[in-house]
Order: structure tokens, then sequence, then C-alpha cells
């Protein structure tokens, strides 16, 4: 029912918008192979360079554009040009992520850093264990546009990146003063956060949860004795329906909607969501100016999880000033792209919906509107070809 959140307004500072492509497993009809190679890559340290196939750049771009429902030549055109690219960027794109794959298993094997498969196995295990059925993992696996195998090599790639990760940056810690400093960045946006807890019941059970609901109103039963009794959330039927809270939290849309109309120590009346019925009970709310003196002038569970923000923001700026330098180090060649390749288009001849707008109005002819629509792409490109980090 919940998710982080906190975390994704906070990482999104540092996501590159360039960076927008997903490993895909998915078969298109047609993907024009044209053999070759697209780069080669050579860690400072490494006997052997590894081939980066042109096919493997073509698939993964190929794949890509059958997910994104764009495999015509006007569809993949347009949208391009509405995200300011060429085929060229997109290609450049692709191949430093492989590019970066291939550092990190070099790196890891000079390192003697390896990933056993019953920890890809763990991983895989824990995962179908969300689904009620094989045929529901594998349509999840379909509807995602991967395969089982595919899963796997993800797993295992982000694995080795997580144990390279660890080796290259070791312990991070993160002070209390500069931990109450982020704390107080972040006061607008916890203040008035508020904590609760819910009862949960199945969609068909409504009679069971009216009933509960009258009990607790009525102080025939705590509302915490309720959950545990009652709820079909066990994770959190156990702790008396505490779910957290809602400022590092993610609920479903009518969870905090009726939420935000609680104060302290209030209950909810049924509030139906796709989960079922919840009874809910808003157990505190939090009050902050900014000018806390200390970090347990906070709660607990709120300085818990900024401080692990903090600490996996340090990690990552010293694994990332780590492989710049790994990477600047090593032997990296980049061939031309083919013109063959299936993606790649006269960008000459696309135009934006925009600029098809402007034309049909008189004030810019279609040949001023290629040639602008050309000018954007190329000054953009060099912008949009290094993804960071």
């Amino acid at each position: 029912m919940k998710k982080t959140k906190l975390m994704s307004k906070v990482a999104v500072l540092g996501v590159s918008v360039a960076c927008c492509f997903a490993i895909t497993g998915c078969s298109a009809q047609n993907y024009g192979f044209t053999g070759g190679t697209a780069a080669t890559v050579k860690a400072s340290g490494t006997d052997t360079a590894a081939e980066i196939a042109e096919d493997t750049v073509t698939k993964y771009i190929q794949d890509f554009r059958t997910s994104a429902n764009v495999t015509s030549d006007d569809a993949w055109g347009e949208w391009l040009n509405s995200n300011s690219y060429e085929p060229s960027t997109v290609r450049t794109q692709v191949i430093d992520h492989y590019t970066e794959q291939e550092l990190v298993k070099q790196a890891c094997a000079q390192k003697g850093i390896t990933v056993d498969s019953s920890e890809v196995d763990e991983k895989i295990s824990a995962m179908k264990a969300n689904y009620d059925s094989d045929e529901a993992w594998n349509e999840a696996l379909k509807n995602a546009g991967t395969s089982e195998d595919s899963y796997r090599e993800s797993i295992e790639a982000g694995l080795l990146e997580q144990k390279l990760k660890e080796n290259v940056v070791g312990t991070v810690k993160v002070s209390d003063k500069a931990l109450l400093k982020s704390l107080k960045s972040y006061a607008t946006y916890l203040n008035g956060a508020k904590r609760s807890s819910h009862i949960l019941f199945e969609s068909g059970d409504k009679a069971t949860a009216k009933k509960v609901l009258k009990q607790i109103n009525s102080g025939k039963i705590s509302f915490e004795k309720a959950a545990k009794k009652y709820s079909k959330d066990s994770s959190s039927a156990t702790k008396g329906g505490d779910v957290g809270w809602d400022a590092i939290n993610n609920f479903v849309t009518e969870y905090t909607d009726a939420l935000g109309k609680l104060k302290k120590g209030q209950v909810s009346k049924l509030v139906k969501s796709d989960y079922g019925y919840h009874i809910i009970k808003c157990t505190d709310v939090l009050k902050t100016t900014g000018k806390e003196s200390s970090v347990s002038d906070y709660p607990d569970a709120i300085v818990d999880y900024v401080r692990d923000l903090d600490k996996s923001s340090k990690e990552t700026t010293k694994y990332n000033k780590w492989y710049e330098k790994f990477k600047e180090q090593a032997e990296i060649t980049v061939n031309d792209m083919p013109e063959n390749v299936p993606y790649n288009l006269d960008m000459s001849k696309c135009q934006s919906s925009d600029e098809s707008s402007e034309s049909s109005d008189g004030s810019k002819d279609s040949d001023e509107s290629s040639s602008d629509t050309s000018d954007k792409t190329d000054s953009n490109s060099s912008k949009s070809a290094d993804s960071d980090k």
C-alpha cells in the first residue's frame, strides 16, 4: 500500500532527464541488424578489451521503440523531436549504458568481486513472492517487456555494482550536525506531517468494518487491539496498525485524503480503496519551524530516514568520483554510427507538432521550419549525450 516518498522528492534533483531509456527484453518485429562493433571498452589494468556489438545497441533501441509505441518513422521522429534528440544522441546514451556495465564488470574482476547465483535466486524469489502464481509472475514480466533470463541479468548487474560500490566507498558516517542541517532544510515539507495507524478489511467485508468502527467509537475496544484482531494488513497489525509518517511514505489517494482531514487522536469513517475498507487513526502530527536545536526534536523514524538519505547521497558522490576517474583511465573507442541502422532518420525532414502548426499558420514556411528543427536538435544533442552518473 505504500512506498517511500521523500526519496523521490530529493533524488530527482540529481537525476539526468536525458536518461529516459529502460532495459527491455521485448521482441521488436524487425531489428534491422547491421553487424559490426559499436564500441570497445578496456579498463586500465585489464588485458582484453570488451566489445559492444552494434546489434546489441540496435536491439536495445528497437525494443524501446516497440515498448514506447514509436515504431513508425513518423512516430519515432516526433518522439525524437519532442525530446530534442537525434538518432546519434540515442545511440550514444545506449553505448554509455553498456560501457558502464562493462567497466563495472572489469573493475569487479580486478577486485575479485563476484555474485553467486544463489544471491540472484534470493532476489528473484523475493520478487516472485508478490505474485499468486507462476502465471501471474510471467505475465508481469511480459507486461514489463522482459523475460526472466533478462531480469536475472539485470539483478546480477545490480548486485555487482552494489558490491563494487561498497568496496570503493567503505564506511560512511553522517554527523548529527550535518543531519540536523538536512532536517532543517526539509522543514517546510515536514511541518504538518502526520503519523497514522489503520485497520484494513477486505472489500467484501463492509459489515464487519462497520461493526468494528462502532465498537472503537463507543470505547468497547481500543484501536490498537482492534487492529491486531481484525486487520488484514499483517505487517502493520502486529504494531497496532501503525504505518508510519506520511512524509516518508506514500499511501493511496483515498487514504491520504482521509488522513488529511484528521486531527491528532481522531478516527476516520470507513475509507474505501482498491485494497478494501480502512479505518484510519491519526496518532501524531509533527510541528517544526526549521529552528530546532537537536535531532532529538524530531521523531526517530524521520531522523533515521533522513540519515539514510544523507548517507546514501554521500556514498553515491564518493562512488561517482571514483567511477569517473576509473572511466577516464580506461580505453574507450566509440565507432561512427552506421547510416543503415533501422532507427536512423533524416531529422531535417521531421517536424514537431508545434512547428507544423506554425507552418500551417503561415508564420514559418516548411523549409525554414525544418531548418530550425535541425538546428535545435543539433544544439541539444551535446547536452543530452552524456547522462549523469
